[in-house]
């Protein structure tokens, strides 16, 4: 699978998980193992911002309406996703 196939089949399943039109979704990082026979990737799409800050400078701060997420998915060599993680990115 090339690194168009993996996007492609993680939008298609992780489209639901964002109510944009428009989530943007990005592969980050592709790494396949051989030994086990699937892609680990990382997934980063456009999700609401619910994490606005509310302070009496809130005004003056611009707050972007959008956030970035990232998930760490686990495909087989069928495209289907077998593990959807949160993604550490310290490591």
């Amino acid at each position: 699978m090339n690194l168009k196939d993996l996007l492609h089949h993680a939008t298609t399943q992780l489209r639901d998980l964002s109510p944009l039109d428009q989530p943007d979704f990005r592969l980050e990082q592709a790494v396949y193992r051989k030994d086990e026979k699937v892609w680990e990737i990382v997934i980063s799409y456009l999700v609401e911002n619910n994490n606005k800050i509310s302070s009496p400078f809130s005004p003056l701060t611009q707050q972007p309406p959008y956030q970035r997420v990232f998930k760490k998915v686990i495909m087989d060599e069928n495209g289907q996703v077998a593990e959807f993680l949160m993604y550490d990115m310290a490591g």
